[in-house]
């Protein structure tokens, strides 16, 4: 199974990245929305995580962009250090399929992306 992670805190890229390895997934890494989208089109992704607030494309757009302008159905896990209602319920509505409050563990990282990947 193939995850990109979109993020662009090194130590958060690290931690994710270490934890999803060890469970045996592969993993690919975008520090920036632009990066992230080019990465999208040219490699069939099982599972997506991003960060909201990244450089250039954020989250949101990202979220929309996969859903809306390349039609892909892969689950998309929203990682971000904003908890406010209205971001939620953005992310939600443009098709996220989970949404995580930094700080967060790894391992909680990882049960949820075995949840998705299990359901898809």
């Amino acid at each position: 199974m193939k995850i990109l992670v979109c993020e662009d805190d090194f130590m958060m890229i690290k931690a994710i990245e270490h934890k999803l390895k060890s469970d045996q997934y592969e993993v690919d890494v975008a520090n920036n929305g632009n990066l992230a989208i080019e990465k999208i089109k040219l490699t069939n992704y099982d599972l997506i995580i991003t960060d909201l607030l990244m450089p250039f494309i954020g989250g949101i757009e990202l979220i929309n962009i996969v859903r809306n302008e390349l039609s892909l159905k892969m689950p998309i896990i929203v990682l971000s250090t904003l908890s406010d209602e209205d971001s939620i319920i953005e992310a939600f509505k443009l098709g996220a399929d989970d949404y995580m409050t930094k700080p967060f563990s790894p391992s909680e990282v990882s049960i949820r992306v075995k949840r998705l990947l299990i359901k898809r």
